[in-house]
């Protein structure tokens, strides 16, 4: 294998090359008795000049296969909470952010804007992966915990705090996604002006 893969290296490909050349001074009886001499030195330093390998990037995966993987998680969080009880008004918060974080992954516009926004689809996929189940999941064993020791602040209120933090963050992003579309939109409104002479079209 590391006998193949130097053979297909840039740096036996380029002392071929000038070995090559070393043969060819040989032929032309410019080389003379120490050709073998001339030939291994000219190939050592097309050896020694060639460009190092560059190793081959990682093989991650693209925004769009990435959108999938956090779509398929999200399907797999709405089964867990399904089998969670929650306080009225924590439900409440919780069907609004769910609401929101389908609306975000809904194959449409938004999943092409996540997929080109990687700071957006990192968020979204934080809030489905770890904050959103981490503050459900802290909820019940804080419920429990209570339970054994009245008199604590009630574990709901910081969910509720919870959920409406996530719920504002959810938004920041829609609202960031919004403002990228406005501005294509505005982008493009400009370059067709500049395109027809900056003569504006009347209604």
């Amino acid at each position: 294998m590391a006998i193949s893969k130097y053979l297909e290296s840039r740096k036996n490909i380029a002392g071929s090359v000038c070995g090559l050349a070393g043969l060819g001074l040989t032929f032309a009886g410019v080389a003379g008795p120490y050709w073998p001499v001339v030939v291994a030195g000219l190939y050592g330093a097309g050896a020694l000049i060639a460009p190092p390998e560059r190793p081959a990037l990682p093989d991650f995966p693209d925004p769009s296969a990435q959108l999938e993987e956090v779509r398929a998680d999200f399907g797999r969080l709405s089964g867990y909470l399904a089998e969670v009880e929650l306080p009225p008004a924590a439900a409440g918060r919780l069907t609004e952010l769910m609401d929101l974080l389908a609306a975000l992954l809904d194959p449409g516009w938004a999943a092409q804007l996540l997929a080109e926004h990687p700071e957006g689809l990192h968020t979204l996929s934080r809030a489905v992966r770890q904050d959103l189940p981490e503050a459900v999941d802290s909820y019940v064993r804080a419920r429990w915990w209570t339970r054994l020791t009245p008199g604590q602040e009630p574990p709901e209120r910081h969910l509720e705090r919870q959920l409406g933090l996530l719920r504002q963050e959810a938004e920041t992003l829609a609202a960031a996604l919004r403002d990228t579309e406005a501005r294509r939109q505005e982008t493009h409104t400009r370059y067709l002006e500049d395109r027809s002479g900056g003569e504006g079209v009347s209604a």
